[in-house]
């Protein structure tokens, strides 16, 4: 398959391409395009043999179930049922960030929801996606635009490593603003329940509503029996060619036991990468080291995870070690996705 790549940015869109992008996802291909969290591959929400493509592309498992994104305040085309707490959010996040799980409309074919009487809604914030939905008069399911259990992209760059030769359309905008997917809040169950964290965080959520919760299985290794209500949840995700390795505890004591990881590695005969920040970065002598931004600054880190892991693939490291990072606000979705891409190789110090 011929791939066609555009590039373009919010500000300047290119309403052409657009309106061929949509085109091709009214006709059941698959077209990669921009949003704010990551980068997309979609296709049309509706149309089962579309969806299966993207399954397809990814190499993605079917029982892991696709987020539908639309462009309008349209939840009860989607969804037999819209409680209040689901207007709520919406209403006061979108167009963000953030996925809502309602009991999904008959509109919805099973194979978008992996066989669930769910479906997750969000509307992007990103005007390159909102305007392709809008163009193809459609929601458009999309996971991220990467092969499956690989570092979701942030950049087109990686969604042309990945994708091209395998989709119809790569649109290129500019870097990903948040750097990782969606919070994804299930309102089928009273309190509602965060089944992923991301961007908009539970402190954000609980000003909202203060029994809102998360569910503390994400931060644990998955059960391979799990039937995943959310994507990301059972499933190796977001993990680079090379083995991740975490340590966990006293700043010092870290860049300490990093130190003595690296140099044992190293009498092996083994390339490290070492995930470090502006302010420890200094302190490792040896290894590739590859800051993430300022620990103090942890939306920086989240815009940098993935990227940072697939650049250590890209000079060929051997193994990569980590630092761990403070479990509040966004911090939780950093470290959700580092023990994820770790698959939990985690030293507590």
């Amino acid at each position: 398959m011929e791939t066609k790549i555009t590039i373009m940015h919010e500000d300047g869109l290119d309403m052409d391409a657009l309106e061929e992008a949509g085109y091709i996802i009214r006709k059941g291909g698959l077209v990669a395009f921009p949003t704010e969290t990551v980068y997309g591959l979609g296709a049309n929400a509706l149309d089962e043999a579309a969806v299966k493509k993207i399954f397809e592309a990814k190499g993605r498992p079917q029982d892991n179930p696709l987020i539908v994104h639309i462009a309008h305040f349209d939840l009860s085309a989607y969804a037999k049922e819209v409680p209040p707490i689901a207007e709520k959010l919406a209403k006061t996040f979108w167009p963000g960030p953030l996925t809502i799980l309602l009991k999904k409309a008959d509109i919805i074919p099973s194979t978008t929801t992996a066989g669930l009487d769910s479906v997750g809604l969000r509307m992007p914030s990103n005007k390159i996606a909102r305007t392709l939905i809008e163009k193809a008069g459609l929601p458009i399911a999309a996971p991220s635009a990467n092969i499956s259990g690989r570092p979701s992209p942030t950049e087109v760059s990686r969604c042309i490593e990945d994708l091209s030769g395998k989709v119809d359309y790569i649109i290129g905008g500019d870097k990903s603003e948040v750097g990782l997917e969606s919070t994804v809040v299930d309102c089928t169950v009273t309190p509602p329940c965060v089944l992923r964290p991301g961007g908009i965080t539970l402190e954000m959520l609980r000003d909202i509503n203060h029994d809102i919760y998360i569910d503390p299985a994400i931060m644990m290794k998955s059960d391979n029996n799990l039937k995943p209500k959310a994507p990301g949840m059972k499933y190796r995700h977001y993990a680079p060619k090379a083995p991740v390795k975490i340590i966990k505890g006293d700043l010092q004591k870290t860049i300490e036991k990093i130190n003595e990881i690296v140099q044992n590695y190293i009498d092996r005969n083994m390339k490290v990468g070492i995930m470090a920040t502006e302010e420890t970065k200094k302190y490792y002598p040896l290894g590739e080291v590859v800051s993430l931004g300022s620990r103090y600054n942890l939306q920086s880190i989240a815009q940098n995870l993935f990227e940072t892991l697939r650049t250590l693939d890209d000079r060929g490291v051997d193994v990569i070690i980590s630092e761990a990072f403070e479990e509040k606000g966004i911090g939780i979705a950093v470290m959700n996705r580092l023990n994820k891409a770790a698959s939990f190789d985690i030293t507590t110090l």
